[in-house]
Formats: C-alpha cells, sequence, structure tokens
C-alpha cells in the first residue's frame, strides 16, 4: 500500500437500510446483475467454488461462503457467509440469514457488512426475471406461471417478474405445506388482484401439466420431480432450487446455466446427469452464451435454466447497495474500527 494510502472507513449496512436502496429499482438492479453476468461471460470476475461448512449433529443445516471478485466499474471483492437452517421455519423464522463483506480493491480493507438475505433473495430474483426475458424470447411469452415451493424466493421472484412488465393469465401454486400453499395464493391474490386465476394443486403434475413458466424454488437435497412427460409441452423452466428435477427430465431438455463448474457438483441435477451418462453434453451453454446471442435457445424443447447462484452476483448487488447508501450520505460508518495503522506503533 502506497504511503499516501489511508485505510478506508468501514460501515455496518442493516437490513432496512438494504431493503430502502434497492426498493422500486427492479429494472436497476436486473441491469447490475445483467452487467455482472457480463463480466463473468468475460473473464472479467473471479469466483471461486462455494465453500460448505456442513455440521454432524444438524445434517439438513450448512453455512456457506461464497467468495469473489468483480473487476470493471464496480471494482470489488468480499465474500457472502450464507446459512440455511431449514428448521428455523418450523419456529418462525426466516430458513436463511447472510452478511456480506465488500473489501476495497486497491487495499483489500473491508469497507463494509451488509446484512445480506435481502441481497441475495434480490439477486436470485433479478437474475431469474432476466432469465425469463431472455430465454422467451421467440417463443410465445408464458401466460401461465407456476410456483413449485412457496418460501421468500419464490415471493421475491414474482415481485421482480410483475415489476419487470411481465402478467399472468393463471398462476398455479405447489407446496408439501397446505398451509404455505394457501398463504401464497393469498399474497398472489394481493399482488395481482382479479386478472388472474389462482389455483392450488395437490398434484405436482397437474402444476407442471398447466404452467408455461415453472419456478421451482424448493429446499429439496433430492430430485422428485422425475417424468419428462410431464414437459411435453415445452415449458420454460427456473430452476432455481437446483435438485428438484431427476437426470431423465435434465437429459430431455436444454440446458442452460450461469456457471458450467459451478452447477456440475455437488449433487445438483445437472450433476447427477452428468454422472448417468459420463459427459456434459446436454448443457447447451450459459446465460452470458443467451445474453450475447452465441445461443439461441430452442422452442421444440423444455428449457430449464439452473442457476447455481455466483458470488460475483452478490457483490456487485452489494456495491450497489453500499454505494446507493453513500451517495444519500447515509453511510453508518464504525469510527476507531481499524485501530492499529502504525507499523511500529
Amino acid at each position: 500500500m502506497p504511503p499516501s494510502t489511508t485505510a478506508p472507513s468501514f460501515a455496518v449496512i442493516s437490513g432496512g437500510q438494504v431493503h430502502r436502496a434497492l426498493e422500486g429499482r427492479h429494472h436497476e438492479v436486473v441491469g447490475v446483475v445483467e452487467a455482472a453476468y457480463r463480466a463473468h461471460g468475460a473473464g472479467d470476475t473471479v469466483n471461486p467454488p462455494s465453500y460448505f461448512l456442513r455440521f454432524a449433529d444438524r445434517p439438513s443445516s450448512r453455512i456457506i461462503a461464497l467468495p469473489a471478485s468483480v473487476g470493471g466499474d464496480t471494482r470489488v471483492d468480499g465474500i457472502k457467509w450464507i446459512s440455511s437452517f431449514p428448521e428455523n421455519v418450523a419456529a418462525g423464522l426466516p430458513r436463511a440469514s447472510a452478511v456480506l463483506i465488500l473489501n476495497d480493491h486497491d487495499t483489500g480493507y473491508p469497507l463494509a457488512c451488509l446484512e445480506s438475505s435481502i441481497i441475495s433473495a434480490t439477486r436470485t430474483a433479478a437474475s431469474a426475471a432476466l432469465a425469463a426475458d431472455r430465454l422467451s424470447r421467440g417463443r410465445e411469452r408464458p401466460r401461465r406461471i407456476g410456483f413449485f415451493g412457496v418460501g421468500l424466493i419464490a415471493r421475491y421472484i414474482h415481485d421482480y417478474l410483475a415489476a419487470t412488465g411481465w402478467t399472468f393469465d393463471e398462476a398455479g401454486i405447489h407446496d408439501l405445506s397446505a398451509e404455505y400453499a394457501g398463504g401464497f395464493a393469498d399474497y398472489l391474490g394481493r399482488a395481482t388482484g382479479e386478472g388472474t386465476a389462482i389455483t392450488v394443486h395437490e398434484r405436482a403434475e397437474d402444476l407442471v401439466r398447466g404452467s408455461d413458466l415453472l419456478v421451482f424454488a424448493t429446499t429439496s437435497g433430492t430430485p422428485h420431480v422425475s417424468d419428462p412427460a410431464w414437459f411435453a409441452h415445452n415449458p420454460l423452466v427456473l430452476h432455481v432450487s437446483l435438485r428438484d428435477l431427476s437426470p431423465e427430465v435434465v437429459l430431455a431438455s436444454a440446458n442452460v446455466v450461469d456457471d458450467v463448474e459451478h452447477c456440475l457438483k455437488a449433487d445438483t441435477s445437472l450433476h447427477l446427469a452428468e454422472q448417468a451418462v459420463g459427459h456434459r453434453g446436454f448443457v447447451d451453454g450459459t446465460l452470458d452464451d443467451v445474453l450475447t446471442g452465441r445461443l439461441t435457445p430452442p422452442t421444440d424443447r423444455p428449457v430449464i435454466f439452473s442457476p447455481f447462484g455466483l458470488g460475483v452476483l452478490d457483490l456487485a448487488v452489494g456495491k450497489h447497495v453500499y454505494d446507493t447508501v453513500r451517495a444519500a450520505g447515509d453511510l453508518p460508518i464504525v469510527e476507531d474500527f481499524f485501530h492499529e495503522l502504525r507499523r511500529y506503533g
């Protein structure tokens, strides 16, 4: 670090501030996510494999570290630290909680700690909305949407679809919990008014066959949808939860991912498909390939978008939040956070 360089200040940005910085800026955030995808496709990012901290006494729980770096105009490094504790739901708490650390690109000093469950849900929803828009071009725009799993992520995805111009004649819902399905139906009713017919399906098959755009946002760890015939009408599938579809469904479809190496690991549906056939030829390309025109999704097969969830997206959205809060003069600085700055005292 040059002698004239000083350590940056350190801020702690609350969930309330994150929410206010992102609220009503759906198109802007989708643009931030698209720029991050393009930077990643151009090799202007670093996105190492995620690290999973697992527990022998809590096998369903995990905490995941996603380190990353984004170059270009964003110029930020950092890490998301996100936990997934499914048992929280029964206690009335959200399943996931997270923080994001942003590091200064020049000195490596941490700039800020941000509450990141909102950032994580937002970048997931913005990614899904971007994929839905680009992957549906060249085919009749879906008018029937189906939600398989109805937690926070499903709500954020619907919000981003609605805010970026999507409307639906029909909305279907399927969840193992009748209570959660009913709650999501109430939410959709409030969000869409009388223009959308809402149906809660008891059978998964009915939801799949009755939807042109499918959103899988479950907590399933193993595939549970296994019949390719359910997808004979060639829907567009946002496979956000990554482990719902059997290899047979994957292999009968066109497959678009955010990053091949990241998606084909950790027993995702695509990873299981690779193990079944011994190659990756069933992966048609990445979302960046679609954005740049290198890949045109087919219309004669189901198209599945499987995003592993890249840390570069969290950093891009987190830096956007940081810059927004700072520009408003509301950055909550922690005074004297860096205390030992003299080499010899």
